[in-house]
């Protein structure tokens, strides 16, 4: 596949405090010497926002979509159909990417995945990486690699790792379409859309050699995703260390 045009779309909910990091990292990666030419357009899908993060979006130059759902599926979905409308390109020769306001991708982030794309790949799923975790988070930070790690084979052996995150997703927008996009899901709906290329048989490529970092945050934007995910490792550390103490 040639990509002509990119279309990146970023789902937010009230994410006007992190929301300018994940932009303004967006932008060294849309500047990246393999991307001349590529036509490139990022989408802030805002869903149920009361603060700044629409006119904070439209101030960075990113096209804004703005919904009242609170669901993750929906809304990454509008933010795609958005994209693609507004770039006008076709199908064959665009590329979706999609992200999270709380996260920050590499400066190599879309030429990696134009490459991929160029290689033969439908769609490419990355891993994240946790910085900056709250002073008291010690133990579930050490909790959170030992579990997200533990099917790494040994150093210098290709990860396929078997993570989903729509912080670091890519997908061939023809194969989307196919496969009915994001699913409305209020939940999993990264893994609802991975779910359907992989019933089509579609060429998935899972590769941990461009990490997305994202936020350390224990107050969950979306019920059951990945914030949850850290307040469940959370709790389960704080328990072990009072049964440590107790006994």
């Amino acid at each position: 596949m040639k990509v002509t045009a990119i279309a990146v779309v970023i789902p937010a909910h009230n994410e006007q405090a992190l929301l300018p990091r994940a932009l303004n990292a967006l932008e060294v990666a849309r500047r990246h010497p393999a991307l001349a030419g590529v036509r490139i357009v990022t989408v802030v899908a805002a869903d149920s926002c009361r603060d700044g993060t629409a006119a904070l979006a439209r101030r960075a130059g990113a096209e804004v979509v703005q919904l009242s759902g609170r669901n993750p599926g929906a809304t990454r979905a509008a933010g795609v159909a958005h994209a693609l409308a507004v770039l006008r390109t076709p199908v064959a020769e665009t590329w979706i990417a999609t992200t999270d306001a709380d996260s920050t991708v590499p400066p190599d982030w879309l030429a990696r995945q134009a490459a991929y794309a160029g290689a033969g790949w439908e769609a490419v799923l990355g891993t994240v990486r946790v910085e900056n975790w709250p002073q008291h988070t010690a133990g579930v930070a050490a909790r959170f690699e030992e579990f997200y790690e533990a099917s790494r084979p040994a150093a210098g052996l290709h990860w396929e790792h078997p993570h989903v995150h729509g912080a670091n997703l890519g997908v061939a927008a023809g194969t989307y379409l196919r496969v009915g996009g994001f699913p409305p899901l209020a939940v999993g709906e990264d893994r609802g859309l991975v779910a359907a290329l992989e019933r089509g048989a579609h060429r998935v490529l899972r590769t941990a050699d461009c990490a997305v970092v994202t936020s350390a945050r224990l107050r969950a934007r979306a019920r059951g995703g990945f914030g949850d995910y850290l307040i469940g490792l959370t709790r389960s550390a704080e328990a072990e260390a009072e049964a440590g103490t107790a006994g």
